[in-house]
């Protein structure tokens, strides 16, 4: 019998509505359970592309034996992290505080009031991998619950209260210095691996904000090793494995050091971000790698992963059906591999050759490590050698092999469409989608593609119609026909950036406006008015808990992050004082962490380069021409705003203001610097001459 996780919306939570676990999901009706029955809950935190939380479901949350102990011993609780980001963290903070580490599936026992006493993340179903058993773990925790209370709530409280502690205290002076970028790129300069891109070793992660904010260090200081960084990861990114070689988009993350063996779901968020890196770099240096790996990611995510409304669903998994006879019998990345005798029998011995020795197939497999045999006799496609070089191994016409190449290509993909897909998130994330709408956006200006404006149009219309009120407020989750859960900073965060981006591409009013409503919602709902900067989360189950405020750029920048460049941001381009203020506040407060710890907040420090650049201020007057935005966007200038001078935004802006801006007269470009206006450009040579 399905439990109660069947009437929920979340892909995650319905994965689990068949267990035999008595399931719940967070809520009142099972927080009131685990009070009136002084029984622990044990809470449950995954996603469901989460390769890992499928594991632990297969041998432990689908064992009659296990659910029934679990049953019997607790109030058990499954959360979607990606539904809700506020518990999530909560919870991860604690679990990384008491074992040095975190991930998921996050497994947490709570007391009846929600304070964890006990945390990790997988456990397997008997004792291996130098971990206890689960079924073994559940019967301590709840023989330690009966006899050992006081301590487990003695220890619990102090955890959380030097949680509580750990955020700043507003003790900057609320100006951007270049300090923490200097130690930053220090800090990236010393992890960087100069042979093969990336940071650090094995297994590496794309962490596209250490992109960003090496480029605007770039811009800044002139440091060519800057750029170098990320050019040179860029590079090795697009000829890897991890980039999806035939149908475009990235994969989670490379197990190995060579950006060869991925970890094969895709998400969302690194399909926009890593985008937008690409576009960033391929206005620096024009390469054409650049450029396709952008187009190519850009087109996968219209094609595979846009709902038939137009905003974009969450990720697709790593796992995929062998056989679809046995859809139980999953094995990651299959969708994406390929044996070289299905190649040959698709194009024949010599297009399969050609095509196996561009993309480093071999005829038994080119996986060397491979402990649980999922790619034994396949292979995992990446740029082993260009064309060119593969014309002369071959002794062959170069044009004859690129288009052999590019048929095989086609033909694979065809195939590769008759497979079963792997299982598809389908929920509409707001924050995620504010990332995406902001990656085609930017695509649409510096690539002068008009479908690429259309997509960020179309997913922004419908996140603004479905998810937002008229005041501004923001619901985080849309599936199925339900928009619901309140919004978190991350969603107020990235939609007024995706809708600030958006209006600097199609110059229409009205995303600049329902910017301005989402920002002011967010300060009424989250800003620390006294301290300053963002609490994470409104919900009173949360806030309960902790009032935390989000600060690290991982796989996804933190709100406080993206807010910061917001409000400097809208302060230029309304001039408005309220905006400088909350800027400042935000600087200040987490001015402390960035010099102890700038490393872990590279968006943070995108926000205080803008901050420390002069403030440039782009204004069209008149009708938009063509050569305006072709020129304005021609190069990268992370640094300032667009503005177009009609009636609509003159309003906005003080009567001193307005009245300068209603002087400008067009169709033409004025740029001003430091609160000065040059003459203006009324042709793409002149403004081209003034963007220098």
């Amino acid at each position: 019998m399905p439990n109660r996780l069947a009437l929920e919306k979340s892909p995650y939570l319905l994965q689990h509505a068949n267990n035999p676990v008595d399931w719940y999901p967070w809520g009142e009706e099972a927080f009131a359970r685990a009070r009136n029955e002084d029984k622990p809950i044990f809470l449950s935190i995954g996603y469901s592309t989460c390769h890992w939380c499928h594991v632990m479901e297969r041998e432990s949350f689908e064992s009659p034996e296990t659910a029934a102990l679990m049953n019997n011993l607790y109030v058990c609780i499954k959360v979607d992290r990606e539904e809700r980001p506020d518990i999530d963290r909560i919870y991860m903070a604690y679990v990384q505080a008491t074992t040095g580490s975190g991930g998921w599936p996050m497994s947490v026992w709570l007391t009846p009031d929600l304070k964890p006493f006990v945390g990790g993340t997988y456990f397997p179903p008997d004792n291996r991998y130098g971990r206890a058993g689960f079924p073994l773990v559940l019967e301590r925790v709840a023989d330690a619950w009966v006899k050992d209370r006081e301590r487990i709530l003695q220890s619990s409280d102090e955890v959380m209260e030097r949680l509580r502690e750990s955020d700043d205290d507003g003790s900057g002076d609320g100006h951007a210095h270049d300090g923490p970028g200097e130690a930053a790129f220090l800090q990236l300069h010393r992890a960087f691996d100069a042979r093969l891109g990336g940071f650090g070793s094995a297994p590496k992660f794309p962490r596209p904000s250490t992109l960003h904010f090496l480029l605007r260090y770039w811009k800044r200081t002139g440091n060519e090793d800057a750029l170098d960084m990320v050019a040179t990861t860029l590079i090795a990114m697009e000829k890897g494995g991890m980039h999806d070689q035939l149908g475009g988009g990235f994969h989670r993350y490379s197990v190995d050091e060579y950006w060869f063996v991925p970890h094969f779901e895709k998400m969302l968020y690194d399909q926009a971000q890593l985008a937008a890196a690409y576009l960033e770099c391929y206005q620096i240096t024009g390469n054409d790698a650049m450029e396709s790996a952008a187009r190519r990611t850009l087109d996968y995510v219209m094609r595979d992963m846009t709902a038939p409304e137009g905003a974009f669903w969450s990720a697709e998994d790593a796992d995929s059906v062998v056989d679809p006879a046995d859809p139980h019998h999953k094995s990651e990345g299959y969708f994406y591999i390929w044996a070289w005798d299905e190649v040959a029998k698709l194009v024949g011995p010599e297009a399969a050759a050609w095509f196996g020795y561009r993309y480093g197939m071999e005829r038994t497999g080119n996986v060397r490590n491979d402990p649980h045999g999922e790619f034994t006799g396949r292979n995992i496609l990446f740029q082993a050698r260009t064309i060119a070089v593969t014309a002369e191994h071959f002794g062959a016409d170069p044009r004859e092999i690129a288009a052999s190449i590019a048929l095989t290509e086609k033909l694979l993909m065809d195939a590769r469409g008759v497979r079963v897909r792997p299982h598809l998130d389908d929920k509409i994330l707001t924050a995620w989608n504010g990332l995406m709408i902001s990656a085609f956006a930017k695509a649409a200006r510096i690539l002068g593609e008009p479908k690429y404006a259309a997509a960020a149009a179309r997913a922004a219309d419908f996140i603004l119609s479905t998810l937002v009120s008229h005041d501004g407020a923001v619901l985080r989750r849309y599936r199925d026909g339900d928009a619901a859960i309140g919004g978190m900073l991350d969603d107020y965060a990235f939609l007024v950036q995706a809708l600030l981006d958006l209006y600097e591409t199609t110059f229409e009013f009205r995303y600049l406006e329902r910017a301005l409503a989402v920002s002011a919602k967010q300060s009424q709902l989250l800003e620390d008015a006294e301290v300053g900067g963002f609490y994470a989360s409104a919900h009173p189950d949360a806030v309960s808990l902790m009032r935390h405020k989000d600060d690290y750029d991982g796989a996804e920048p933190s709100g406080n992050s993206v807010a910061l460049l917001n409000l400097l941001r809208l302060s230029r381009m309304t001039d408005r004082p309220e905006f400088e203020v909350s800027a400042r506040k935000l600087v200040a407060a987490f001015d402390a962490k960035l010099r102890t710890s700038p490393y872990g907040m590279p968006q943070m420090l995108c926000s205080w380069e803008y901050d420390l650049a002069a403030p440039r201020e782009i204004v069209v007057a008149g009708h938009a021409e063509p050569w305006t935005t072709a020129t304005l966007w021609s190069k990268f200038d992370p640094n300032r705003v667009v503005l177009h001078a009609t009636p609509a935004l003159l309003e906005l802006r003080p009567v001193e203001s307005r009245a300068a801006m209603s002087a400008m007269s067009g169709p033409a470009v004025y740029i001003c610097e430091n609160f000065a206006c040059n003459a203006p450009a009324r042709d793409s040579v002149a403004l081209a001459a003034l963007l220098e």
